[in-house]
């Protein structure tokens, strides 16, 4: 399956990739008018098998626990942008990495919104509450090896829910957004990806109410690019 509009062009990527679609979801990707660009960091540690989740407290998202990150303001590049939403949301600074980008668009909307990930594995200062984000921690267990990390056969979503340990709480993919499971191994693994996510709104079974659903998605591995 060839990369969804979109994502940049000069990616190339490598099977296996994850991709579905909902069931009663027949459409191709959807067209997006623009776009806006974001940055979301996630930072664990290594050494005590932990990674620092953030509980968005208003806003879009409110909520859920995801990275820490927000919009590329106009004049900063995204690694910028990236360090600065850190600072702003939890208090602490880190030596980041690049490691994905997603790209996620709801029917209905006026913009998608382009995604780069960043991992990072050291960090300074105390995690601090702020108006946006409480961190709090999470037990994390990375893969044995790469070679572990290619044979794998395990459902994604199994797969993300296994990556726990300690005595902290698991990580809380319940309330995360619904994608994360399909490209968290991958940033664990530290394997760089790519991906797209569409939504739109379906009725819940259990509520009979209206909720955003994933449609569509694609989760590739990057394993070279060009600038052609």
């Amino acid at each position: 399956m060839s990369i969804p509009p979109g994502l940049p062009p000069n990616t190339m990527t490598a099977l296996p990739s994850i991709s579905g679609r909902h069931p009663d979801y027949k459409d191709d990707w959807m067209d997006i008018p623009r776009t806006k660009l974001y940055t979301n960091v996630f930072v664990w540690d290594e050494i005590e098998r932990k990674i620092l989740l953030g509980y968005k407290k208003r806003g879009f998202g409110m909520g859920l626990y995801n990275g820490f990150g927000g919009k590329v303001e106009s004049g900063e590049t995204v690694s910028e942008a990236a360090l600065r939403e850190l600072k702003e949301e939890s208090g602490i600074s880190a030596n980041i990495v690049h490691c994905g980008t997603l790209l996620f668009f709801a029917k209905g909307e006026s913009c998608a919104h382009l995604v780069e990930v960043f991992r990072a594995t050291s960090f300074a200062g105390d995690p601090t509450e702020s108006e946006e984000m409480r961190p709090d921690w999470y037990a994390l267990s990375l893969p044995d090896s790469d070679e572990n990390s290619r044979t794998r056969k395990q459902d994604p979503f199994e797969e993300a829910a296994a990556i726990m340990s300690n005595d902290l709480p698991s990580i809380p993919f319940d309330h995360m957004w619904p994608d994360v499971p399909l490209w968290f191994p991958l940033m664990l693994s530290e394997k760089r990806f790519i991906g797209r996510v569409d939504f739109a709104k379906f009725k819940d079974d259990a509520t009979g109410t209206l909720k955003d659903a994933m449609v569509k998605w694609w989760i590739g591995t990057i394993t070279a690019t060009s600038d052609s």
